[in-house]
Formats: C-alpha cells, sequence, structure tokens
C-alpha cells in the first residue's frame, strides 16, 4: 500500500487528507493519505525518513515550506522560482520537490473563468508566499503589467524585484491601482474569518474583469460579493486547493485526478465539520 502525508506544525486543521482520501476511494487505489504533526526542529530527520518510515512523499504546509525547498535535493522550475515546496517525492532516492500552488490558482480560474487570461492589467493584494506563487503563474501566462499592493509597501517591492514587469505599491494606492484592472486576486487574510474586511472600490475596473480572492472560509467573501454585485466574473478560493492536489496525487499514486462538483461538495462537507467541531 503506498502511503503519503502532509506535514504541518499545527496540521490538525488540514484539509488535505479528506481530498486526497476521496480521491483514494474514487480510483479504488490502495493508498493512505494521514497528517503528520512535525515540529521544525524535527522536519530534517522526518523529511529524511519518509521512505523508511514507509512514505513515498507528501504535501508540505506552514511553517515548513521554505525549509522544505533548502532540504529538497531537486526542484522543479516552480519550486525554484517561487522558493517554497509544498510537494515532495523520491526521484532515484533523492528528495524533490515542487510549488503547486501556481498550478492549483491557474487551473482554479481555466475551470471557472474562461478568457480571464487575456493580458490585460492584474492586481495581487498581499504580497506573502502565496502571492509570489501567483504572480510566477501569471508571468507564465504572459501577463506584463502586474501590480503589487500590500499594506507595508516595502514586502511588496521585495516581491516585485522578484519578476520584471512588476510594480509595487501601498495600500493608500489602492484607487489608482485598481484602475482598468482585468484581473484582481486577493492572497491576504483580510477578509478571512476572524481577520478585518478588504475595503476596496471596484468602481474603476474593467467592466468584463475577473475577481478571485484565495481565501475560502467563508466561501463568499465580502470581496466576491461586491465584485458579484457590480456584475464581475468571481472565482472563490476552494477551487485552487482543490487543484494544487492534483499533481502530488498523480505522483504518488500513479492516478491524474479530476477535480469534479462532488469532491468540492465532500471537501465543504469537511469544512463545516471542522467549523462546528470549532463552535
Amino acid at each position: 500500500m503506498k502511503r503519503a502525508c502532509v506535514i504541518g506544525w499545527p496540521i490538525s486543521h488540514s484539509l488535505s487528507p479528506a481530498i486526497h482520501s476521496y480521491w483514494l476511494k474514487k480510483y479504488g487505489v490502495d493508498g493512505e493519505y494521514v497528517k503528520a504533526a512535525v515540529e521544525p526542529k524535527d522536519l530534517a530527520v522526518f523529511l529524511k525518513n519518509l521512505t523508511a518510515d514507509g512514505f513515498c512523499g507528501g504535501n508540505i504546509t506552514v511553517p515548513h515550506k521554505i525549509e522544505a525547498h533548502r532540504l529538497c535535493e531537486r526542484l522543479d522550475a516552480a519550486a525554484e522560482a517561487i522558493g517554497a515546496v509544498n510537494t515532495v517525492w523520491f526521484d532515484d532516492g533523492r528528495l524533490a520537490g515542487s510549488n503547486t500552488d501556481a498550478f492549483g490558482f491557474l487551473a482554479n480560474l481555466d475551470s471557472n473563468a474562461s478568457g480571464w487570461d487575456r493580458g490585460g492589467p492584474a492586481v495581487v493584494i498581499g504580497a506573502g508566499g502565496a502571492a509570489r506563487a501567483i504572480v510566477w503563474g501569471l508571468r507564465q501566462r504572459g501577463f506584463e503589467d502586474i501590480r503589487i499592493a500590500n499594506r507595508t509597501r516595502p514586502r511588496a517591492e521585495e516581491l516585485a524585484a522578484a519578476f520584471p514587469s512588476a510594480s509595487a505599491y501601498g495600500f493608500e494606492a489602492l484607487s489608482r491601482v485598481l484602475q482598468g484592472a482585468s484581473l484582481i486576486v486577493n492572497t491576504s487574510t483580510l477578509g478571512m474569518k476572524g481577520a478585518p474586511p478588504l475595503n476596496i472600490d471596484l468602481s474603476d475596473v474593467a467592466q468584463d474583469a475577473t475577481v478571485c480572492d484565495i481565501v475560502y472560509s467563508p466561501l463568499e467573501t465580502d470581496l466576491l460579493s461586491l465584485a458579484r454585485s457590480r456584475g464581475l466574473r468571481v472565482v472563490d478560493g476552494l477551487g485552487m486547493l482543490l487543484h494544487q492536489a492534483v499533481p502530488g496525487f498523480e505522483i504518488w499514486f500513479g492516478v491524474r485526478p479530476e477535480v469534479t462538483p462532488e469532491l468540492r461538495k465532500a471537501v465543504l462537507a469537511a469544512i463545516e465539520a471542522r467549523e462546528k467541531a470549532h463552535t
């Protein structure tokens, strides 16, 4: 039986087992996907012993993504560019790593907003690890005018410096940054449950703009509600979570899985159960 895991600290919140367990059952794979609570000080030893512990690979989540990047002996182009790893496996006995966040982001938009990538100005709100993956993904799709807006401008400038043609702004310039934008992506925690709201004005964005929020709790954020009320196309964040899991499952278990409405329903049920358990 093939076994994979998701590695984090803490790890109880992870929805990855709901995704992979659904696919294992659907495709009749003799496999298992479990959570592994690993403290930062123990990560190197845990990854070194993955095979000995019966694992063929796994997902990496907070706070280990950057350290896993350092520990991998082989990295694909996405992991190299993004500087973080969320998927590991063994290639000829060597620990290999990828970052599938950009893949998940692009596949989510492709599935839910056909034609979104016509190349007009893109605004990315936030400048953390997810923003870095998304900016890299947008560059792969040919976007040249990428505007990064962050509460602290120096963080946005640091991210923009890594990607030619990206530009950096503080939140005080948001109204100007949004003018004419054909794609708006919120990668910040603003709008997430328990976090402050994301208050922006969408009046001057392109009439056929697409608005995406990678937050999926709540599924319908205030940003998406505002965009919907203006007749703009909206894409929630759950699809990115589902699609980013596809490459890893294929590597570990040998089957290319599909993201379907049934999978989405199963993961939404897992989210609801988790939220009930914490109320």
